[in-house]
């Protein structure tokens, strides 16, 4: 449970008057300070329609002690170490995020939609200058909270709660000069009884999308839950859950594209009743009033909402689930398949554990890139799981 100092106040995390003392600090621009260190770390107080959420600082997350629900696993070992300051580069006064994306926001004329974030990354140092949509996704779902889990969270995560994290993390970031809360649509949850209800705020929030009548086409983003992809009589028709009525386009090569590149993504969903194919995806509105995606990329995610990569990782993930201690789930974003990194973070003990799998198809220096990668963090023990040793070792300090 965390306990934060406000002025002269100490308040826990549990406390009933929790909600007005943070509003009292918000108006006053107060920083919070975490007391799960004896000095105290700053962060800072994020309003959410009526509520007041206590956030950390961008970059400071390694920083808190490892019982702290605040804590974050260092940077470098996962691919987001290589965009920080690059693609990535945080105000912290304001926390803010701006984001430097390598996908366009508008169309002019029409073309061939590409896939996003498909292709092999040829080197770290030039991709680290951009985010592809695929990885502005795994950013999003990390400062979303979503890469963490804990066995006391089991049956909590739903859509919703999906949701309203997505989009308080948008509210962070900067896009291309703006807000990317404001190009950014994740579809609420569908009920029957407001079906009239939603639609209305659908077509309101949806409106920056449609097509002016001269000029550049201004595209938005949106993350949801893939439903199906079916044949349409030209191309092909993708069906987001909780908007079953509002099919999105995908034309005959971006259909071939995303088949080809998202092999992986589309198998293991298939391969799995339990998990979630999630999508990203750059779409106008034509004057048909029909959704025209421009861009797309796909992440797979456990029952829980933790994304995974291979059947290897669902295996972890899924052993994680049933623990209490608290763990998150590692991203690669745009990290090339022959570097490692760490596939996810436990915080148990007084020490956080980096989780690895090194696949078979590892060639060359690997090894030796995960050693060096492991020995540079002294204060992060390390679990490894060589997938030609067998099966997975016990997970530490766990029977």
């Amino acid at each position: 449970m965390r306990r934060f100092r406000l002025g002269d106040r100490e308040i826990e995390e549990s406390s009933p008057d929790l909600q007005d003392a943070l509003a009292d600090a918000y108006r006053r621009r107060i920083r919070p300070l975490c007391l799960c260190k004896e000095a105290g770390l700053a962060m800072y107080i994020a309003q959410v329609g009526d509520q007041y959420i206590v956030k950390r600082m961008p970059l400071s997350g390694s920083a808190h002690d490892v019982t702290c629900s605040s804590y974050d696993p260092p940077d470098e070992l996962s691919g987001l170490g290589v965009l920080m300051g690059n693609a990535i580069q945080i105000d912290p006064e304001t926390g803010l995020s701006a984001l430097k994306v390598g996908f366009s926001l508008t169309k002019l004329g029409s073309r061939a939609a590409p896939v996003a974030g498909a292709g092999i990354v040829e080197s770290v140092t030039s991709d680290a200058r951009k985010l592809s949509l695929r990885s502005l996704l795994h950013y999003l779902w990390h400062q979303a909270e979503l890469t963490a889990w804990t066995s006391r969270w089991s049956g909590k995560r739903h859509w919703f709660t999906i949701r309203w994290h997505l989009i308080e993390a948008a509210r962070q970031m900067t896009v291309k000069g703006g807000m990317l809360s404001d190009v950014l649509f994740v579809p609420e949850p569908f009920r029957v009884t407001e079906k009239t209800a939603i639609e209305q705020r659908r077509a309101a929030a949806l409106a920056p999308a449609l097509q002016p009548r001269s000029g550049p086409r201004k595209l938005m983003i949106l993350v949801g839950e893939v439903k199906d992809v079916a044949p349409a009589r030209s191309g092909h028709r993708l069906v987001v859950k909780h908007m079953p009525d509002f099919p999105l386009m995908l034309d005959e090569t971006l259909h071939r594209r995303l088949l080809v590149h998202f092999e992986n993504e589309l198998a293991l969903w298939d391969a799995d009743k339990q998990s979630h194919l999630t999508m990203i995806a750059t779409f106008g509105i034509a004057p048909s009033g029909l959704a025209m995606i421009e861009e797309i990329a796909l992440m797979v995610v456990a029952d829980n909402w933790v994304p995974y990569d291979t059947l290897y990782e669902k295996r972890l993930v899924d052993a994680l689930a049933k623990v209490r201690a608290r763990s998150v789930k590692a991203l690669r974003y745009n990290l090339p398949p022959g570097k490692p990194s760490a596939v996810a973070m436990l915080q148990t003990g007084s020490r956080p554990v980096g989780l690895y799998i090194v696949p078979s198809s590892a060639e060359g220096g690997y090894e030796d890139a995960l050693n060096e990668m492991i020995s540079s963090r002294p204060d992060v023990d390390a679990w490894i799981w060589r997938i030609t040793d067998g099966e997975m070792p016990r997970l530490p300090h766990f029977p």
